[in-house]
């Protein structure tokens, strides 16, 4: 018996040990916000792994999925303009920053009036994933350099939904992009954004298989939040 348990408690260790060092490679990899990302976070306040960035509460809720391994507030830029325009913009963070693992992270988030819910890239397609499982109250979505698949499904849904995308986008599939057309409803806009690249969507610096933006991370920035912020003004708010 004793040879047997030290046999297990081996194992155990080597698991654990694996699981530490997993976890280490995945946190070194991490992307982390620019200062100007800090410095907007600023205003937003967080609680229980979601950052808030306050507007007005009689509108949907914004709720939003990053990309992989971005952290949180890399997407404070854009999320604090939308807020200043009237909404409640949440954004999630995930385990080890990964949406696959909890795809219904939106839960513990309050939809009384309603939710949109959007992501980056992975989070994207998570995030279509949730809206396909939680069509109650669901007023739209949205994908930043992303899209759907099979399980997120939006084709015959109703609300409206906004794709944008750019040009310089090196880390996006292209193919799986157009692939993916047939997973959303015939009245989806589709919108690019000339010289932004595939990490612009956020404020995080480069990402490895991006191509070099011609346009200002600053610049991006204010455009997808004029987007996002005319498309809730017209679409779901109107």
């Amino acid at each position: 018996m004793k040879k047997i348990y030290k046999w297990l408690l081996g194992i155990v260790a080597t698991i654990l040990i694996l699981l530490i060092a997993s976890i280490a490679v995945v946190k070194n990899k991490e992307y982390q916000p620019t200062a100007s990302a800090v410095n907007a976070s600023k205003v937003a306040t967080t609680t229980n792994g979601i950052t808030k960035f306050s507007g007005n509460s009689q509108n949907p809720s914004i709720i939003f999925y990053p990309g992989a391994l971005v952290e949180p507030k890399s997407y404070s830029i854009w999320a604090k303009k939308v807020s200043e325009a009237g909404f409640n913009v949440y954004i999630v963070r995930f385990p080890l920053d990964l949406a696959v693992l909890k795809t219904n992270a939106a839960d513990k988030i309050t939809k009384k009036s309603g939710y949109v819910i959007g992501g980056h890239s992975l989070g994207g397609t998570m995030a279509s994933r949730y809206a396909h499982n939680h069509q109650k109250n669901l007023k739209g979505v949205f994908f930043l350099a992303s899209y759907p698949e099979k399980k997120g499904n939006l084709q015959k849904t109703s609300v409206p939904v906004l794709s944008i995308t750019a040009t310089q986008d090196g880390v996006l599939q292209h193919k799986n992009y157009q692939k993916a057309k047939k997973f959303l409803p015939d009245k989806t806009i589709y919108t690019s954004i000339s010289g932004g690249n595939h990490a612009g969507f956020g404020s995080y610096g480069t990402q490895k298989g991006d191509r070099q933006a011609s346009i200002s991370n600053q610049k991006q920035q204010n455009i997808i939040s004029q987007l996002l912020i005319n498309w809730l003004n017209q679409k779901i708010i109107k």
